[in-house]
């Protein structure tokens, strides 16, 4: 694979279209932590009085945050590299003009990649302005989940573009989302301790991605760094590893057909 600095042109591409319309995408992640907060926080929040983590009671409402926090995460970078690759790819021909200039598919790809995990960051940047208001991060500890959204943006853009690779049609993205996402949106801690399932569920919860994505974000949030965190860590590094090659030849194999 010959991979270059050029893939930031791809990278810059995108960026200059996102800035065009970045009003739009602006109100989302600020909207959405205030919506969850209010309805699981406050609402739910009243009947869960609170919630064991590493042996110390917290408020519900601080063990959700943020969870949320890692689930934007996921759904920035997720659905950049499907639907809207997919949409670049097929629809507006947009990699075909791409890779009629020195671009080669691979430095595409990875300017795709690059991209989606950056408006992980964005979406992290603007949803961490709501979630701090309500004294619910840790700082300066939260200041590593720049970095956490990046490395964790990298592995669901790498994920999506995956399935990019394979579907055959723009609608079939609803069995990954079904299938995929929406097991891990549910059960990979986020809305409830891990030890509340069964034994087996609690060890298939530890092969989801967004399962270390959370753990990690909860961590940093609540300033708890412990020994564990690195086993969450090295998780989403090799995931990255290997998941991003994988992508590159996947997408490889169907644009040159």
């Amino acid at each position: 694979m010959e991979i270059s600095s050029r893939s930031l042109r791809v990278w810059q591409r995108n960026l200059a279209v996102y800035r065009k319309n970045w009003k739009i995408s602006f109100v989302p992640p600020l909207l959405e932590p205030l919506f969850y907060l209010l309805a699981f926080g406050v609402g739910l929040g009243v009947l869960v009085k609170g919630v064991s983590y590493r042996g110390e009671a917290v408020s519900y409402t601080a063990f959700i945050a943020p969870a949320l926090l890692a689930v934007a995460i996921m759904y920035n970078a997720f659905f950049e590299t499907t639907y809207n690759s997919f949409v670049r790819m097929y629809y507006q021909k947009t990699f075909d003009a791409m890779l009629a200039t020195p671009l080669n598919i691979e430095e595409v790809i990875t300017g795709e990649i690059l991209w989606a995990a950056t408006k992980s960051v964005i979406a992290l940047a603007l949803m961490l302005i709501v979630v701090s208001l309500f004294g619910l991060v840790s700082y300066p500890h939260g200041l590593l989940l720049f970095p956490l959204a990046l490395l964790g943006g990298l592995a669901f853009a790498a994920i999506g573009m995956i399935f990019t690779a394979l579907v055959p049609s723009i609608e079939v993205f609803n069995l990954p989302i079904f299938l995929f996402i929406t097991p891990m949106f549910l059960f990979s801690g986020t809305f409830f301790p891990l030890y509340n399932l069964p034994g087996w569920a609690q060890g298939v919860a530890q092969f989801l991605p967004l399962t270390h994505l959370v753990a990690l974000a909860r961590a940093l949030c609540m300033g708890q760094l412990y020994a564990g965190l690195f086993w969450h860590l090295a998780y989403l590094l090799a995931f990255c590893a290997i998941g991003i090659p994988l992508a590159l030849r996947l997408m490889h194999r169907r644009l040159i057909k």
